[in-house]
């Protein structure tokens, strides 16, 4: 076959797509009636999960398995926009990691809200504004996002699912080469995370701080003397060309995000549970309340106490494990914690990212 015949094989192959898409999106209308008389939302993570792990299984290539996940999170995105609105409110302005984080969770097809503050996220998820928000909660050089954690403390919200996103920097700007370059604009994190970077390529141009990477990519799409440190996405949104793209020092960054909102996610078949307690002060009190998990073969991921903030020097502790908690095992151990420590609160249990 020759580039003419491929090519009319492909337009046919395009043609069964998006008839198949719109069967789909049929049926997808019609779930979303039977949704609304029962009262169900339109999002189901657990659901969700599902579709994608099955059909990443599947899936017999040449498609990689992170194409398969981005091609089908923007048909459910489409197909869920159809069953009704779905806000989600994240970390602005546009173009920020953490909308970055949303985007790839929930699609383009969402309705998106930036907001100002972390605090501003828990407060519209807990008061209906949106229904759900996007929060990060660490990173894996930087440690934990202290003030997600504190507000997980007392917030209704519940945490129904998580991303991970790795961080990439890039050198934004309209100059042609580095040597037009007079000044290197971006939020305080950023710039840290390209230090060398810039000693070695730039070791004569002043930085500038910023309150955002979205920000810094927003002054340089207006100053051509100006570079700024931010995402692709921002590149994209604020049409400034990539002058060098991966700057960053350690290319293994990544953030945990978590998906809070009003509603518990389902079992999917992997899953997470995210829990925090208090306990007493004595020897031995944080072997007993751990001691069920391990009993049951249950794997912690993580481990993080923080100070309770209502007495000096006492401290709750946050703990995520594999599985969830509306599974048999999950909820024995839950049981048996719960009488071991001084308060014990389930923040959620959601599909594993």
């Amino acid at each position: 076959m020759n580039l003419d015949d491929w090519r009319s094989r492909i337009n046919e192959l395009d043609n069964q797509i998006l008839h198949l898409l719109n069967q789909r999106a049929e049926a997808a209308l019609n779930i979303g009636d039977l949704k609304r008389r029962q009262d169900m939302p339109s999002y189901a993570a657990e659901r969700e999960a599902e579709i994608v792990a099955r059909l990443t299984a599947l899936s017999p290539g040449p498609l990689s398995a992170e194409a398969v996940r981005a091609i089908w999170s923007e048909i459910l995105s489409g197909c869920r926009a159809l069953e009704g609105p779905l806000t989600v409110g994240y970390l602005g302005p546009r173009a920020t990691f953490s909308h970055q984080a949303a985007l790839q969770h929930f699609g383009s097809s969402a309705a998106y809200s930036g907001l100002r503050s972390i605090a501003d996220i828990f407060d519209d998820v807990e008061h209906g504004r949106v229904e759900y928000g996007v929060v990060p909660v660490e990173n894996s050089t930087e440690g934990a996002v202290n003030v997600t954690l504190d507000r997980l403390i007392d917030s209704d919200a519940l945490i129904c699912g998580e991303r991970y996103l790795t961080i990439t920097q890039h050198l934004l700007s309209l100059a042609r080469d580095l040597g037009e370059i007079k000044v290197v604009v971006s939020h305080p994190q950023a710039l840290a995370q390209c230090r060398g970077w810039l000693a070695q390529h730039l070791p004569d141009v002043p930085t500038q701080e910023l309150t955002s990477t979205a920000a810094a990519a927003e002054l340089a799409a207006g100053d051509v003397t100006a570079a700024a440190i931010a995402s692709e996405l921002a590149a994209e949104l604020y049409g400034v060309p990539v002058l060098r793209p991966r700057i960053e020092d350690n290319p293994y960054n990544s953030t945990r995000f978590l998906v809070i909102g009003r509603r518990a996610a389902g079992p999917s078949g992997r899953d997470k549970t995210s829990i925090l307690f208090a306990m007493r002060n004595e020897p031995g009190a944080l072997y007993r309340i751990l001691e069920p998990f391990a009993r049951r073969g249950l794997n912690l991921t993580k481990i993080e106490s923080r100070p309770a903030k209502r007495r000096s020097w006492e401290y709750v502790m946050f703990v995520d494990f594999e599985g969830h908690r509306d599974t048999p095992t999950v909820a024995s151990a839950l049981g048996e914690i719960g009488e071991r420590t001084l308060f014990l609160k389930v923040l959620g249990s959601y599909p594993t990212g």
